[in-house]
């Protein structure tokens, strides 16, 4: 593990008032600003806006209505912060007008699938995009997610993916992969790409790992609620640092920013000489 090359963290906003942890919290245009500033303040890289949950068993959100929940969130950030936006959606047009309002990343958990001009939207903008694995939609893909080899599976369709991107013009330079932890999988499923995430890195895009507050965390922990899984969220981002994850996707970005600073530290340490060590670590600091 020695040498872990320390991931961007990708703050998370919900914009939206039933996302399975923070629904409601930030639906109000101004609080979601605030919030995600205070995130940028506690060393998020990204900004991921979103204004349709697609947790398990969730409704699709007709377009105008995702349109506005995160225009004015999005205009905003543009505004007043240099972090790079990234719009959480299934929507081409909705990716098209966050574009249009600042955001420089489109999100897609359908992985460019949702629309028939998804790919031809994408293609068209100069955004960096995020195509997600996920096993039947939101509203049905927890009912019986089942696979012969989950990591087999989801890589090879991950690679058709980046091949039909491709096909539609889409340089594979603008893509980042996200093996869906969550999204149409077992316990066993999500433990199992989190152990074996190194194996994308064979995709040749940047790895985005996003487990924070989801339920499998309590499927092995006590079935705490999502408020109440911090610790395994943090187990799960370090985990995914270790194997090659380039963005960590989450909530609680103070946190995670910590775990990550101590453990890089602890890993340098690790494969430096005591002297070295002392003097990089605690030469400014008590």
């Amino acid at each position: 593990m020695k040498g872990v090359k320390i991931p961007l963290i990708m703050g998370v906003v919900n914009v939206t008032p039933d996302s399975f942890s923070d629904g409601g919290f930030f639906l109000d245009p101004g609080r979601a600003v605030d919030h995600a500033l205070g995130l940028v303040d506690e060393g998020a890289a990204i900004l991921d806006i979103g204004g349709e949950s697609t947790r398990p068993g969730s409704d699709a959100v007709p377009a105008e209505i995702e349109l506005s929940r995160v225009i004015p969130v999005v205009r905003a950030l543009a505004a007043q912060t240099a972090a790079p936006i990234s719009i959480d959606t299934r929507k081409p047009d909705v990716a098209r007008a966050c574009a249009d309002a600042g955001a420089s990343i489109w999100n897609d958990v359908s992985a460019l699938t949702y629309a028939s001009h998804s790919l031809a939207v994408a293609e068209k903008l100069s955004c960096r995009i995020v195509i997600m694995h996920a096993q039947g939609d939101p509203k049905t893909m927890q009912d019986d997610p089942t696979y012969g080899d989950v990591v087999d599976e989801v890589l090879f369709s991950l690679k058709r993916r980046i091949d039909a991107c491709e096909r539609a013009g889409i340089e594979k330079s603008r893509l980042i992969v996200d093996p869906g932890v969550g999204f149409g999988k077992t316990l066993a499923h999500n433990l199992s790409l989190i152990a074996n995430l190194n194996r994308f890195s064979s995709l040749g895009a940047p790895i985005l790992l996003g487990a924070s507050r989801k339920r499998f965390i309590a499927a092995v922990d006590r079935h705490a609620p999502a408020s109440d899984r911090l610790g395994g969220s943090i187990a799960a981002a370090l985990a995914g640092a270790a194997r090659g994850a380039s963005i960590l996707r989450v909530h609680d970005v103070s946190a995670t920013r910590q775990a990550l600073s101590v453990y890089s530290a602890i890993d340098s340490a690790a494969s430096a000489p005591y002297g070295e060590a002392v003097k990089g670590l605690l030469g400014s600091a008590p």
